[in-house]
This record gives structure tokens, C-alpha cells and sequence, in this order.
């Protein structure tokens, strides 16, 4: 078997694994955002009928997997593997979820990386002929996320201009081995950098140089043009990651002003919204392409893509003791068939 190890970090698929559909679930005010007839459902409330912010958010991400799977016109029993991971501690939220769905799992933490973790994962699992169908997941919670990282909400606290806001959502995708739908061609997955950005309320500035590394290191490792996508897409650097990442890029030789846009700024109106720099969180990137982008390349609006979720990998106990915050980010590209 021919080695589908391209350049230094990308893997090229023999047989390109197929999203054959997705779901979305966003909060209410992700539902009042630019992208609310893209979702497939908006939360009335943050609690979704729970009793607690935690227990919300893994009801958020089965219920999204369910929808996901029955429009696949699957059942839950097809699904082999379920690739998920939250922002909670233990991965709560994924790993309840799976208990309550039954499906063997595997739980992944990359941050808000996650979500092309999961499809990097998937897609390697169905090209290597390990499985014929199954679900990339990931989800976040404002409120779930605001207590376990930052303050919890009821001290009001003031947010920095160069803070962002958790999107409370979640995006499932079905990856099979048969079926029709865009193609994964090919994942570029990331090393972790950092530049010792140590401000918390900074995330962006701190993610930013491991996305501007897998960009440019995916177009260094296939050698297609920076044009040859409609649009790159990262994951939830807001209005500052995504400056940076644009001139370290440029820096490197990779001019992607044209087609390039990041989900944190997508899913909000940040002025009209009081974002402040964007949205983040895992369930940023995976329920706007679960809902915008997926929905978009059915419609052949988009036919080429190129999705980078980038995750900062910070800890509550890491914060505390002063060490800075390491960043990561993997590209999973993804093409319409004969574009």
C-alpha cells in the first residue's frame, strides 16, 4: 500500500471519506446571530430543560448527534465510533452523551480544536477501513465554559475588548465510507505552538500562530495555490487571531486576504451583539459548518474549503501558576466532488 503521508504533515485520503450530513444547535443568542436560517435548531433557554449549565450542554451535543444520524437516514446503531470532545473538565458533556447514545466512543480534547480533530480522526478510520460510518461531534456552553475558566456570571465581572464570547452550540457530522456529499481530501494536522501569550482574555492572540503554521504548512505539503479554495475558514480566532494570522501568513510568503474568514466572526454581529473580538469555544467552528458551510456546499455556493478549528490549550491550574498558553490547530479539507 502506497504510503498517504504527503509533505510533512498532511495525510492524503485513497478514498476520500464523505459527510453525507450534519446538524446544528446553537443558544438564543447565537439564534439572533447572521447565521440563524442556517441552524437546524435555537435554544429558547441556556438550560434546554435542565437543571444545571453542564447537563444542558451534553443534552445540546445527543440531541445534535440524533439529528445528524437521522438525516443521514441512519440509525444509531450504524454508527461505529463516536469522535467527541467539550471544553469541560473530563469531557463531561461528550462523555455522558455517549453514555446516554451507546455508541463505542472516543473522547479527544484539542480545545476548540476539536471539531477537525474529530473529522481527522473519522476520516482516517474510514479510509483505513476501520469503520463505514461514523459521527465527529463537539460542543460548548457560555455559561458552562465562563464558570469553569474565567468567573462565574454572577459577579458581573467586566469583559476586556479583546475577550470573546462562548458560543453555546453544538454540530455533528456523519462521515461515511459510501453516500453523497463533499469529500475530506485531505487533513493537515498541526503541532502545537506557543509565543508565550499569557493573557487568558487574549485567546486569539494566543491562537493565532497555530493556525498561521497549519495554513501555511498544508499549502507547503500539497502544493496547491492559496486560491484553490472558496473560502479558509478558522475555527474562533476573532477580529484580532485572525490580523495576526493573516500577516504571519503573509510573512511566510501565503497571501490568503481574498478567501479568508474565521467562524468566530461569522456566527455573531459583534458590534450590534457586544462580542467584543468574536465568538470561540468547540461548538464556534462546528455549528457553522455543520450549519453555514455544510448547507452552503450542498448548494454548490461553496465547492472547496478548507477548515482549520484552532484550539488554545490552557488550563484553569495552568493559568494559576503563570505559564502561558499553548496553541494548536488542524486543517481538514474538504471538496465537492469533480470541482
Amino acid at each position: 500500500m502506497a504510503l498517504k503521508k504527503i509533505g510533512t504533515q498532511t495525510v492524503k485520503f485513497d478514498r476520500p471519506p464523505i459527510i453525507i450530513a450534519t446538524s446544528s444547535t446553537v443558544g438564543p443568542k447565537e439564534g439572533e446571530g447572521p447565521l440563524s436560517q442556517y441552524f437546524d435548531v435555537i435554544l429558547k433557554d441556556d438550560f434546554y430543560g435542565e437543571k444545571s449549565w453542564e447537563l444542558a450542554e451534553s443534552k445540546m451535543l445527543r440531541e445534535t448527534v440524533k439529528s445528524a444520524v437521522e438525516k443521514a437516514n441512519r440509525n444509531i446503531s450504524d454508527m461505529e465510533y463516536m469522535l467527541s470532545g467539550d471544553l469541560l473538565n473530563q469531557l463531561m458533556s461528550a462523555s455522558f452523551a455517549a453514555r446516554d447514545l451507546g455508541i463505542p466512543f472516543f473522547g479527544l480534547y484539542g480545545a476548540c480544536s476539536t471539531m477537525t480533530e474529530s473529522l481527522s480522526l473519522g476520516s482516517m478510520l474510514i479510509d483505513g477501513g476501520y469503520a463505514d460510518n461514523l459521527v465527529a461531534v463537539t460542543s460548548s456552553h457560555f455559561s458552562s465554559a465562563e464558570r469553569q475558566f474565567r468567573f462565574p456570571l454572577e459577579h458581573g465581572n467586566q469583559r476586556k475588548l479583546t475577550a470573546q464570547w462562548t458560543v453555546t452550540g453544538s454540530g455533528a457530522a456523519i462521515v461515511s465510507s459510501f453516500g453523497e456529499g463533499p469529500e475530506i481530501n485531505y487533513v493537515t494536522t498541526g503541532k502545537v505552538i506557543d509565543l508565550g501569550i499569557k493573557d487568558a482574555n487574549n485567546m486569539g492572540a494566543a491562537m493565532a500562530p497555530a493556525a498561521a503554521d497549519t495554513i501555511v504548512k498544508h499549502f507547503e505539503d500539497t502544493g496547491l495555490p492559496t486560491d484553490y479554495y472558496d473560502l479558509i475558514v478558522t475555527g474562533d480566532l476573532g477580529q484580532i487571531g485572525k490580523e495576526i494570522t493573516e500577516e504571519m501568513a503573509l510573512d511566510k510568503g501565503y497571501d490568503i486576504l481574498k478567501n479568508y474568514n474565521d467562524c468566530g466572526l461569522l456566527i455573531f454581529d459583534n458590534l450590534a451583539q457586544d462580542t467584543h473580538a468574536g465568538g470561540s469555544g468547540c461548538g464556534c467552528s462546528a455549528s457553522v459548518f455543520c450549519g453555514y458551510i455544510y448547507k452552503e456546499m450542498m448548494k454548490k455556493n461553496l465547492n472547496k474549503v478548507l477548515l482549520i478549528s484552532t484550539g488554545a490549550l490552557l488550563s484553569v491550574t495552568s493559568t494559576q501558576q503563570g505559564q502561558s498558553i499553548p496553541g494548536i490547530a488542524h486543517a481538514v479539507s474538504i471538496v465537492n466532488k469533480g470541482s
